[in-house]
């Protein structure tokens, strides 16, 4: 059965989704941004801090759950909850989707992507410049979901990044941590001798289960990753998620 993937845009975000249940899957993205929105109005730290935050437990029982996603990712990470939000917000869509009775549900939200479907998926990887691994695919089995996948690169994107890799991806069954270990990851390749001790410290976090990363000729992987396969899709760049611009601005 071929799948059907619609497009989805809401302010500065653009999904790509697979679901049966559409109308309730995309007002719930709406509605669980806006909850975020109104959290951050009333801490704006949490919009722009580069480092986890400290919240008091009564401030987080009162905190929408994408924000309790993301604080928890942040924490594990050692970066700012924002570092976790596409991830998160693919994710809650996705757990809408099956709430909803939808079989099938694939979220892809600005390139960060949670999966959980009953046959294979092939995805194509975008690696920008970098010719050598612009024909790499991933094959996901159903044993492998739902999953996570998400990515970060220093060289391309408007996400912030500390880095300079082509690609770090990350696998995880939570797309929050994924996100937010993916630009670690990014942050920590500098240059090729980097990539080794980027890898390790990824697999360090609990709740990681596979990553790898792409730099020039490198390639360099741990953990449990998707079969690799060569892409002959030559419209790839054409179907890459471009989010407007890097602000996240409130209603």
């Amino acid at each position: 059965m071929k799948r059907v993937i619609r497009e989805f845009h809401y302010r500065d975000a653009h999904f790509h989704i697979h679901t049966e249940a559409w109308e309730k899957v995309t007002s719930s993205i709406i509605e669980e941004r806006r909850k975020l929105e109104s959290f951050i109005r009333r801490f704006p730290v949490f919009e722009s801090s580069l480092s986890p935050l400290v919240f008091t437990s009564a401030e987080l029982k009162q905190a929408p759950l994408s924000v309790v996603r993301m604080q928890e990712a942040s924490v594990l990470t050692g970066l700012g909850p924002m570092a976790a939000v596409a991830g998160t917000m693919a994710q809650l869509a996705a757990e809408e989707s099956r709430r909803r009775g939808s079989a099938e549900s694939i979220i892809e939200n600005g390139g960060d992507l949670f999966l959980d479907c009953r046959s294979d998926v092939t995805l194509g990887l975008f690696t920008g410049d970098n010719r050598r691994f612009g024909s790499l695919a991933l094959r996901i089995s159903p044993e492998m979901m739902p999953l996570a996948v998400c990515s970060s690169s220093g060289r391309m994107g408007h996400s912030l990044s500390l880095g300079d890799a082509d690609v770090v991806t990350v696998f995880s069954g939570n797309a929050s941590l994924a996100d937010a270990a993916a630009t670690l990851g990014g942050n920590l390749v500098v240059s090729e001798d980097t990539i080794e001790p980027a890898l390790n410290t990824l697999m360090e976090i609990e709740g990681v289960t596979g990553c790898f990363i792409i730099r020039d000729d490198r390639f360099g992987s741990a953990g449990r990753i998707p079969e690799l396969l060569r892409s002959h899709d030559a419209r790839l760049p054409d179907k890459v998620s471009r989010d407007d611009s890097s602000n996240f601005p409130l209603l």
